[in-house]
């Protein structure tokens, strides 16, 4: 009998992934009816397999982030009151100011360490998030991610009995590529917030 190579899934998460991956198109659908919805559930299934690909190897793929910000781009243009040109405009400025703080926050924190804090996978997922989110719905997706993310490594330290590290890795994209899609589908379901 061969043995699955090393890293990949095995077929009971493959599994686990193609039920939230359905999960998460019918949520949003449910949210946004039509094209909105449609969007949005590529977006949940884009941000479940970077979120599963940076648990796993501490890496998101550029091809996924560029997969999600061509689909914020796309939602832009065919939404909101405004021309198409200033849709896309607005969520480019955004996905680009964002990933120019993360990238600044990424900057700050090797001058002060000298050690990376955020990776380049982080900078790039912040671009696809400003360009699908709106700034109220930006910090919160940050704020749920850290909190997180805070929250699993804690959880999962005391469940080792292991003590808290200040200098461990967690993979952020595992947190805050959820917290992207959980705020598009907040701002869906409550669209005056």
């Amino acid at each position: 009998m061969k043995s699955r190579k090393q890293g990949w899934p095995s077929p009971l998460e493959y599994a686990a992934l193609a039920l939230a991956a359905s999960l998460i198109a019918a949520a949003s659908l449910a949210a946004a009816p039509g094209l909105p919805g449609v969007f949005g559930g590529a977006l949940g299934i884009v941000m479940l397999a970077i979120a599963a690909a940076d648990a796993r190897f501490f890496i998101i793929p550029d091809e996924l982030t560029a997969c999600a910000a061509a689909l914020a781009l796309a939602n832009a243009a065919v939404s909101g009151a405004d021309s198409v040109l200033d849709n896309v405009a607005s969520a480019g400025v955004r996905g680009l100011l964002l990933a120019l703080a993360f990238y600044t926050l990424r900057r700050l924190y090797w001058r002060l360490r000298h050690r990376e804090g955020i990776g380049l996978g982080d900078v790039k997922l912040a671009a696809a998030a400003g360009a699908w989110l709106d700034w109220t719905f930006i910090l919160l997706a940050i704020e749920i991610a850290a909190l997180a993310g805070i929250a699993g490594y804690t959880a999962m330290q005391i469940a080792a009995r292991r003590p808290l590290s200040a200098v461990a890795k967690l993979p952020f994209g595992l947190f805050f590529a959820p917290a992207i899609w959980i705020c598009w589908l907040l701002h869906a379901i409550l669209p005056d917030i």
